[in-house]
């Protein structure tokens, strides 16, 4: 194809820059710095019609073509990658599957709103166990009369909880793997479907990044998108075509620190030059122009490919393999052009080289990209007799554990608690331990959650950890976003490691990253009022229940022991 595109795209082009330069830049440090959702701005997208730019214009979509969507998310991550991810995510992921495999009444209730920049989309398919290899899925969806029970979580979901649609996958046939996953549409507002706190990112900070919980959510059986275990086929598809928008996004970054160095380096002179000029400089600055049209070309191609309905998915695995790993190198060069200034925040090169990162690992990783495109290169390996294969048993990621569970009766599982805790030695003599002493010291520590809710329930944990002889420490959210404990004091990956005797976790839900913290603690306990959370396939004894009844409860069952 030819590099110049036609009059239409090019105009188009002017249209969003200008809406980017006007809208966006003049607030783009502002929501990096404060991890603030653009709403503003995503409801103007909505209304220029950027929110439905490849869709029917019958449905409200804009009716234009996959090559005018990526040059949208290209110029709007020019200036500022998270809102060009915004509109990707909404577009490829949560919308796409809709327009594609949607029937009528779904594309009335559904894909209108969305279109029309009225509601936002999502896409929940990774899980902590299921990331590169998506059908290692454990989020369940069983039929029950008129609506599928849904139970799980997924994790690191753009758009989240800020979208009100998802497009979600679970498992509706075990032991089929790939082939028994669905795809289901879920409405922000059904009962059971919450959100954890928003992540702290790196990069493309005013876009916002969570996790879903599914605590028996109920899903009515319309909401089924296309055929029942057909889900995991048409993730594969709607992750093509998204690649296309995060290879536009990475382009888009590199775009804008290639531009901000050059202009930089024509400015600021040394040796009576100007930086640019000299030969190094302006040899990096040839090899940025070049990446850029590659990568630009790359892109173009594949995204023409989906509009003309020929294949298209080693073409966009070709594109975001090439844009994104050009992203993050380019920008490295366009911050060190800079010199020291680049490193200094508020500088846009520093931002762009933060944002470009994730462009290499979400969507697929740039690892499995190479897997993709070299499946499509090299022939088919010959078929091998599979012998069928045992359910592969959850393996419990802090060794091997008791998993002795306690429901029912709080007062009765409390008590069996403790019975089973001085079985194994503990005497619970009460000793004067500072809260706040060293965790990697310490024979026993309570940690909170998010689960307690607000902080006045932190007092009732403090107790219990009094109780206990124990010090005081919490998960990785419940420090950061709540302000329970220190940023130096939270369990698990980048925090304390824990490897004393006993710890208790409250209203921890046993993410991985905070059981890379406990595999070497003597004995586990959690309490959770959520039965499905991971923490109870990770302990060695449980209670299922409300805390305020549970901890108040075991504390009494401690003082009589």
């Amino acid at each position: 194809m030819g590099y110049n595109l036609p009059k239409d795209l090019e105009e188009f082009r002017k249209v969003v820059r200008d809406f980017a330069e006007e809208k966006i830049r003049p607030i783009a440090f502002h929501l990096d710095q404060t991890k603030e959702f653009p709403k503003e701005i995503v409801k103007q997208m909505g209304e220029m019609g950027l929110m439905g730019i490849p869709f029917p214009e019958e449905y409200g979509g804009a009716g234009l073509t996959n090559q005018h969507y990526a040059i949208a998310v290209e110029e709007l991550s020019r200036v500022d990658g998270g809102v060009g991810v915004i509109c990707s995510a909404h577009t490829s992921l949560g919308t796409w599957g809709l327009n594609e495999f949607g029937n009528e009444e779904q594309k009335e209730k559904y894909l209108r709103p969305l279109l029309t920049g009225k509601s936002i989309g999502g896409f929940g398919l990774t899980e902590e166990n299921a990331g590169s290899d998506s059908a290692g899925t454990e989020t369940t969806a069983v039929l029950k009369g008129d609506h599928y029970v849904l139970n799980g979580k997924k994790i690191f979901i753009t758009n989240a909880p800020e979208a009100q649609t998802y497009l979600v996958t679970a498992v509706t046939t075990p032991g089929k793997g790939n082939h028994g996953i669905s795809m289901f549409i879920v409405d922000k507002d059904f009962e059971g479907f919450t959100f954890s706190e928003p992540y702290d990112k790196l990069g493309i900070r005013s876009s916002v990044t969570a996790e879903l919980h599914f605590k028996d959510v109920k899903v009515p059986k319309e909401n089924l998108l296309g055929e029942e275990g057909k889900g995991f086929k048409y993730a594969m598809m709607i992750l093509d075509g998204g690649r296309i928008g995060i290879a536009s996004q990475a382009l888009g970054i590199a775009q804008g620190a290639y531009e901000s160095a050059k202009e930089y380096g024509l400015a600021r002179e040394q040796f009576g030059e100007a930086i640019a000029r000299m030969q190094h400089n302006s040899f990096i600055l040839a090899d940025m122009a070049t990446e850029l049209k590659a990568a630009r070309l790359l892109i173009y191609d594949a995204a023409q490919k989906k509009d003309a309905h020929v294949p298209y998915g080693k073409d966009a695995a070709m594109a975001k393999l090439y844009a994104s790993d050009m992203a993050e190198k380019l920008t490295s060069k366009a911050l060190q052009l800079y010199g020291g200034s680049g490193f200094i925040k508020g500088v846009d090169v520093e931002r762009y080289y933060r944002d470009s990162k994730i462009t290499q690992i979400y969507e697929g990783t740039n690892e499995i990209m190479r897997l993709v495109i070299s499946g499509y290169i090299l022939p088919r390996p010959a078929k091998k007799d599979k012998k069928k294969e045992a359910p592969k048993k959850k393996q419990s990621q802090v060794g091997d554990r008791k998993l002795e569970i306690f429901k029912g009766d709080e007062k009765e599982a409390a008590k069996k608690l403790v019975e089973a805790l001085k079985k194994e030695g503990f005497t619970f003599d009460k000793k004067d331990v500072d809260l706040e002493g060293a965790i990697e010291e310490a024979d026993s520590v309570v940690a909170a959650g998010m689960g307690i809710g607000e902080e006045q329930n932190l007092e009732m944990i403090k107790e219990l950890a009094k109780e206990t002889g124990s010090v005081l420490s919490s998960s990785r959210p419940a420090s950061q976003v709540r302000g329970y404990v220190p940023t130096n004091r939270f369990i698990g990956l980048s925090g304390k490691k824990f490897a004393g005797k006993l710890y208790i976790g409250v209203g921890i839900s046993g993410a991985m990253q905070h059981l890379r913290g406990i595999p070497e603690a003597g004995t586990i306990v959690v309490i959770n009022n959520d039965e499905s959370a991971a923490f109870f396939d990770n302990c060695d004894y449980g209670i299922v229940g409300d805390f305020h009844k549970v901890v108040p409860a075991l504390i009494e069952e401690i003082k009589n022991a």
